[in-house]
């Protein structure tokens, strides 16, 4: 058995994975604050924007477990380079895009980014720590994530909003800046035992004798977690089909406004994402994720309940907040419930629920809006997000 030194969680490898993650997540944030604009571009019912919502979860679904598969066999590097090489090919086309097909088109490639690049930077930042500092190697990747996801949504309010981009050389803005990321991958060597050379070699570096460590893949408690998961995620896409259009034709918010409500949770999340790792590690994963969402699960329903558009956004930045700092702990249990030769497909399972949910979650919430109008979409949402915060403390150990 061979056994590595810890090299602390400062390394070059670890800061490739936090500047791609987010490279990886900023274009492809696009889409959701930019529904009003594509709506009346596209001449779109709620129904074909529930649709254009879910076609990229589908996409998600159907390569979930292949991409899984390939970055327990590859590793990091590769596979992180094929997922920015979508990233870049996803931005131009919906940079040229003539019509909504053309841009459905270009948000597949953008979800595929995103399924491919998961799995393998996660396991990378899973293994090339010790795991008492898993969560907190977590809270890095995510803060990168999440910076990418704010940048997005925060490109519309500046580019759009004070330099007068259209939406389409919104997206060809940040080709350039994915095609750097590529670079920085080519150009770093990262550890061996998390590159992933000769298939699964890192796992030579997992202590055997561990009696914490996962045997199996398909435990009772990883379906009842990646379940509860689900649920939430279902919630989570009910609301990202229609938010952006609810606050800009009940609400009144701008283009910018949505931007910046999007994005700044985002910026925050540099520091607070690294904080819930940290949180996580004193105060055990599963307690610290119980206590975050559900703050952050009445911070979302008492949005709605405000008046004016600050207000709003305040609450829901908290909410926002509330499941940033708990995605951390979130990562390290997928890490702990998977067997070391296979924690790419663990990542990559507890990835798919999003995709299925997503797939259902905008066409149910468009028969909703048809049906009864924007706001119960949103209180339909909440209820669900509390029934999935108990399937988890129900599925998962202490």
């Amino acid at each position: 058995m061979v056994e590595r030194k810890s090299t602390g969680l400062f390394t070059l490898g670890i800061l490739s994975m936090i500047v791609t993650h987010a490279l990886v997540h900023a274009a492809g944030n696009l889409r959701s604050t930019l529904y009003p604009i594509l709506m009346n571009e596209f001449q779109l019912t709620n129904f074909q924007i529930g649709i254009i919502a879910a076609v990229p979860p589908l996409t998600q679904a159907v390569f979930s477990i292949p991409a899984g598969w390939v970055s327990d066999r590859y590793g990091a590097k590769k596979i992180i380079i094929a997922s920015l090489v979508m990233a870049g090919t996803g931005a131009l086309l919906a940079g040229v895009a003539a019509n909504a097909w053309v841009y459905i088109l270009a948000s597949v490639f953008l979800t595929l980014t995103s399924t491919f690049y998961h799995p393998p930077s996660h396991v990378y930042c899973a293994i090339a720590v010790p795991k008492d500092d898993r969560a907190k190697a977590m809270g890095m990747l995510n803060a990168g994530g999440t910076f990418g996801i704010s940048l997005g949504p925060l490109s519309i309010t500046v580019l759009m909003g004070m330099l007068f981009f259209t939406w389409r050389q919104l997206y060809l803005f940040w080709v350039p800046l994915i095609l750097l990321g590529i670079v920085l991958m080519l150009v770093v060597k990262t550890d061996k035992y998390v590159n992933g050379e000769n298939g699964n070699a890192h796992t030579e570096h997992v202590e055997e004798s561990d009696p914490d460590e996962a045997e199996s893949l398909l435990t009772r408690e990883f379906i009842t977690y990646i379940s509860s998961r689900g649920v939430r995620m279902f919630a989570g896409s009910m609301l990202g089909a229609f938010l952006s259009i609810y606050l800009s034709t009940v609400r009144g918010f701008t283009i910018s406004q949505l931007g910046l409500m999007f994005g700044i949770g985002g910026v925050f999340g540099l520091v607070i994402s690294p904080i819930g790792g940290y949180m996580a590690t004193r105060f055990g994963e599963k307690r610290w994720i119980l206590f975050s969402q559900g703050v952050g699960t009445v911070f979302l329903i008492g949005a709605f309940f405000t008046s004016g558009v600050y207000p709003f956004i305040a609450m829901y930045l908290a909410y926002r907040f509330c499941g940033i700092i708990s995605m951390p702990a979130m990562a390290a249990i997928t890490a702990r419930l998977s067997p070391p030769g296979q924690m790419g497909m663990g990542f990559a399972l507890s990835f798919m629920p999003s995709a299925i949910t997503g797939i259902v979650g905008p066409v149910f919430a468009a028969w909703i809006a048809d049906s009864y109008g924007y706001f119960p979409i949103f209180m339909v949402a909440g209820v669900i997000l509390v029934l999935g915060l108990g399937l988890f403390a129900l599925a998962v150990k202490d």
